[in-house]
């Protein structure tokens, strides 16, 4: 159960966060924008393999809260704001809901 309860945790920070940035395609944007949204890409599929790495749903939980405030991903939440694509904030409410469905507090 509590590696299911990781699972789906991550699955839905892939699915509804991440996904939406890694299909963007650049020919929507403009040769800046482009090359933000390479920037975002890359932050973004190595954001994935480190909730991948995350051993519980907690530890999910916990690296999702800091990531809300931490620098670095306030700098990459500004420009997925700025490209019109999701960003963590976004799917906050729904994350946090799902955790508590979960039994998974943080």
């Amino acid at each position: 159960m509590a590696e299911d309860a990781r699972r789906a945790l991550v699955e839905f920070l892939v699915h509804r966060a991440f996904d939406p940035v890694l299909k963007a395609r650049a020919d929507h944007y403009s040769p800046a924008e482009r090359e933000r949204l390479a920037r975002v890409q890359d932050a973004t599929r190595a954001e994935i393999e480190r909730f991948l790495g995350d051993r519980s749903a907690q530890e999910v939980v916990v690296n999702f809260k800091r990531d809300l405030t931490s620098q670095p991903a306030k700098r990459v939440h500004t420009e997925l704001a700025a490209l019109r694509l999701p960003t963590l904030g976004d799917v906050r409410e729904e994350f946090e809901r799902r955790a508590r469905g979960l039994g998974v507090e943080g």
